[in-house]
């Protein structure tokens, strides 16, 4: 018997709630909120490492089992009387529809420029609803949420972070005029992060090696290091945004190409009963050399 879209979320739904009743599975009902917190951010990367693998078949997989977490959190929300899945389901089905109202109350936005200035317009207007609720005064969420960086979470990645504040900021205007001054940004911290490692004790940063000291640094020092560090990763992630290249993306697939070229490089050392440890610097880069050029000749 064939089962409706509904019916199928409905069942879901049951199952969930019959892992967590009494008798259920001792795991599942032993888990809270903060317990399956990493579980829900690993399930996103997993879904979006799908994504760009373009595995549909893994996709379907992954996406079920972001819906788990869902139905987790809303479970435990019910058994503990704060809301439940159909709550969850009512306010983004109000939200989809308050937040289109070029398409379910005939207003107009021929563009998504149009719907992005719609959409600020619309929680502008949210805002002053909840205000006069609350009768004109501003609670302390209130009064920092009119900074146009109000609602980025500092829980994020930090790549994503950054994305999300620098994107904030140029969409009230604090922006580069061209690509060319971001060049200039990343050249400029460039120097700075050089000028710092004069400072450096001798003889100056090493690649870690085992088996040897590693040297001390000043904690002033690395503080500042770390910080002329964290502006070359911001300047990286506005480039990124400027050309609308998810950094995270580019980042996981620059890691798997990474992983992919390495891993042949000690195939090769493999076959000839070595490891990389056992090979020079010379013969490795020659090898991560061959690597990359054998990535070129494969259809």
């Amino acid at each position: 018997m064939a089962h409706t879209t509904g019916e199928r979320f409905e069942g879901a739904v049951r199952i969930m709630a019959r892992l967590r009743a009494p008798g259920g599975c001792p795991w599942d009902r032993e888990q809270t909120f903060d317990s399956i917190k990493p579980y829900t951010l690993e399930e996103t990367y997993e879904v979006l490492e799908a994504i760009d693998n373009r595995d549909w078949d893994e996709l379907t997989g992954e996406l079920g089992d972001l819906l788990l977490q869902v139905l987790f959190y809303a479970e435990m929300a019910r058994e503990q009387g704060t809301f439940s899945i159909d709550d969850v389901l009512e306010r983004l089905s109000h939200k989809l529809i308050d937040r289109h109202p070029h398409v379910f109350a005939g207003g107009k936005a021929e563009t998504s420029s149009d719907v992005l200035r719609n959409w600020e317009a619309l929680k502008a207007e949210e805002k002053k609803k909840r205000l006069a609720a609350g009768g004109g005064k501003k609670s302390q969420k209130e009064e920092h949420s009119e900074s146009a960086l109000a609602g980025v979470s500092s829980a994020i990645p930090g790549l994503l972070e950054a994305f999300k504040l620098s994107s904030r900021a140029a969409h009230v205007g604090f922006d580069w005029p061209n690509i060319e001054g971001l060049f200039d940004k990343l050249h400029e911290e460039v120097e700075e992060l050089r000028e710092e490692l004069k400072e450096f004790p001798v003889p100056g940063p090493q690649p870690p090696a085992r088996g040897t000291r590693q040297t001390k640094i000043p904690d002033q020092l690395r503080t500042r290091l770390e910080e002329e560090v964290g502006d070359l990763f911001f300047v990286l992630v506005n480039i990124a945004r400027y050309l609308s290249v998810d950094p995270e993306s580019a980042l996981k697939k620059t890691n798997r190409k990474f992983k992919r070229r390495f891993q042949w490089v000690e195939e090769q050392l493999r076959a000839s009963g070595r490891r990389p440890q056992q090979a020079s610097s010379e013969e490795l880069e020659a090898l991560w050399q061959q690597s990359k050029g054998r990535e070129k000749t494969v259809p």
